[in-house]
């Protein structure tokens, strides 16, 4: 299938989707396991919050977002029938979530609203116009005061940083990473509504977990 966005790395190859959580695991040399745990409990999630996850991938944050619910439900949105097999299987059966093939990157309402959206390293591969059509569709099934956790990289000189983490971010990231990083997200979030914004930054300060409150 045609890529969309030539530039990007989010819509990936149907070798890397089947293989994406063992990839990304090899990747990282096993921190992302350890990490994303962190991530998560840093959301703060309730028992009886409904959650929102666009962009969800194979499930695998869902089903540890379901270790804080009792009551609550994840509601998983992508677009690949590889990852949407792979989150059936993790969390539909033994979790019960729910997946709806979804693109995030086009108007959509799917007529109900949740407590959380989240959104795991999908925003920054997009080209800026676009975000901005994801972050208004988090805002729009949002119920008042609900939060909007992004997680993703932070704001930061790629210049000025290291070189263990500039040559990696030159050698794998796609173009429009490097336009995500120096944007004043707080202030982009504010213009669709959002405010009251909490930060968690992981990775030496490169990744952040950004909550903004509707």
């Amino acid at each position: 299938m045609e890529k969309l966005y030539p530039d990007s790395e989010v819509e990936l190859t149907p070798f890397t989707a089947k293989h994406y959580d063992k990839l990304l695991n090899v990747a990282t040399l096993g921190f992302y396991r350890g990490f994303i745990r962190r991530a998560i409990a840093a959301m703060q999630i309730g028992p009886d919050d409904q959650i929102l996850d666009m962009g969800c991938g194979t499930g695998r944050n869902a089903c540890l977002m379901y270790k804080y619910l009792k009551t609550g439900k994840v509601t998983g949105l992508d677009i690949s029938e590889i990852m949407e097999k792979q989150f059936i299987r993790k969390c539909v059966g033994p979790k019960g979530a729910e997946f709806s093939r979804q693109r995030i990157d086009i108007p959509f309402d799917l007529d109900r609203k949740f407590d959380r959206v989240f959104i795991s390293f999908v925003l920054h591969g997009f080209p800026h116009e676009i975000r901005g059509i994801v972050i208004n569709n988090a805002a729009g099934h949002l119920k008042e005061n609900g939060v909007f956790h992004i997680l993703d990289y932070a704001e930061f000189d790629l210049e000025a940083a290291p070189a263990y983490a500039r040559i990696p971010f030159k050698k794998i990231e796609c173009p429009y990473a490097f336009d995500y990083i120096e944007k004043e997200w707080k202030e982009i979030l504010k213009k669709s509504g959002f405010r009251e914004f909490e930060e968690q930054y992981f990775m030496k300060g490169y990744v952040r977990l950004l909550s903004a409150r509707l």
